[in-house]
């Protein structure tokens, strides 16, 4: 804990251009957190070089993020919002921790898998111990409650995982954390392939709606999103391509889905796709005036990226140290 209130830590990779699904499924939830929690989200741009990046675009991403993560709500006075690769520790506790992973564990990480058929050209060190910086992120910070969608659940089980045989070895070094699982907007799917995960990296750009996506530009996508010829508006696992428009249509309006299924009683699926895309459109719209606002004033992003990654580096060097001294390595001569 920290002044009294649990630990929270998220992060984003940055890379490409964030979707409504990193809005829906993680930032919007975030800007409420800040009141309970003590809360750090990372741009976690070291995870992001396991795929071959262009280093002038990486940086560009990197702070286009930190920005969108501000203009979200998300307070940097209340919050530690940081680059990831300007805290030193994150890679030197992944290193320590690679020696308490098993390779069998890391062999069956699902990500590893679907990466690297998508990358085989590339299938690097760093993809396979990917989710060891990825606990060593969560671990630095003492976390208790990590915001998580279903798929990374497995990452989060896998920290939990190293974490106990840590302490089982050195004692009480680590706290261990457990899932925050947001209710309503936790998955927001593709709109051409509503049984996956909308992705900032789908090839098919009518897939998945961008955060800085012109108003035509959402609506065009939404008219275009997959649904079925059933023709009935209704919540089920059997309607993947209604029940995803229904998702965001919720997420966007903050009603429930039997809410939303009696507003759309007796109406189309045309009706649907375009009441969809106007709550979209009015969520993103104060986002993107708001990041528009932000890129232009160089030097305030610039004190909080100082200011943040002071903060970042002085509870992560707290936890590191102490890790340190468990494994044997020498205190520094100061």
């Amino acid at each position: 804990m920290i002044d009294g209130k649990k630990v929270l830590y998220s992060g984003m990779q940055s890379t490409g251009n964030l979707t409504l699904g990193n809005y829906l499924g993680a930032m919007k939830n975030w800007v409420t957190l800040s009141d309970e929690y003590e809360c750090f989200y990372a741009v976690a741009n070291m995870h992001s070089i396991t795929v071959r990046q262009d280093p002038a675009q990486l940086r560009k991403h990197a702070r286009s993020l930190l920005t969108i993560f501000i203009a979200a709500g998300i307070d940097p006075k209340k919050n530690c919002i940081y680059y990831q690769s300007h805290v030193p520790a994150h890679a030197e506790l992944a290193w320590i921790l690679n020696c308490y992973t098993y390779m069998g564990e890391l062999s069956r990480m699902t990500q590893f898998k679907d990466k690297s058929a998508k990358h085989a050209d590339n299938i690097n060190a760093g993809l396979f111990t990917y989710p060891v910086l990825m606990a060593a992120d969560i671990l630095l910070y003492q976390t208790e409650v990590v915001p998580v969608g279903i798929d990374q659940m497995q990452h989060l089980e896998i920290t939990r995982d190293i974490a106990q045989r840590f302490n089982a070895l050195y004692g009480d070094v680590f706290v261990i954390p457990e899932a925050y699982i947001a209710k309503v907007g936790a998955k927001i799917n593709s709109l051409q392939n509503p049984e996956k995960k909308m992705s900032k990296s789908d090839e098919n750009p009518n897939a998945s709606i961008y955060l800085m996506d012109d108003p035509d530009t959402i609506m065009r996508k939404f008219k275009r999103a997959v649904t079925d010829s059933e023709a009935c508006i209704c919540y089920r696992d059997e309607q993947p391509g209604i029940k995803n428009l229904l998702n965001i249509y919720c997420a966007c309006t903050e009603i429930t889905p039997d809410e939303a299924v009696a507003e759309f009683s007796g109406k189309g699926y045309g009706e649907l796709k375009t009441a969809v895309g106007e709550s979209v459109i009015a969520v993103l719209k104060p986002l993107q005036d708001e990041v528009a606002r932000l890129t232009k004033d160089k030097a305030y992003i610039d004190s909080i990226i100082k200011e943040n990654a002071e903060k970042a580096n002085y509870y992560a060097t707290k936890t590191l140290r102490k890790v340190q001294k468990k494994v044997g390595f020498p205190d520094k001569i100061r």
